[in-house]
C-alpha cells in the first residue's frame, strides 16, 4: 500500500509511448474517459498528460518524436 492518492495500491504508474497526444486524447474524451491537461517535461520538452484506468489508478501517455 503506498499513503498517497492515487498511487494508493500496485504500481505507481503504467506509461504509453505515443507518437501524438491529440488524436488519442480525442478517442478517449470522445469514450467518456477524463484526460489531465497536457503538461510539458521539463527535462525533455515532450509533451504527457495522464488519465485514470476503471480502477482509478493513474495511466500515463507519453509524446516521443
Amino acid at each position: 500500500m503506498r499513503p498517497s492518492h492515487p498511487e494508493a495500491t500496485g504500481l505507481r504508474h503504467l506509461a504509453f509511448a505515443v507518437a501524438n497526444l491529440d488524436p488519442v486524447i480525442m478517442r478517449l474524451e470522445a469514450a467518456g474517459v477524463a484526460v489531465e491537461a497536457i503538461r510539458i517535461d521539463p527535462y525533455t520538452d515532450q509533451r504527457f498528460t495522464f488519465f485514470s484506468d476503471p480502477d482509478g489508478l493513474p495511466l500515463e501517455l507519453y509524446e516521443v518524436p
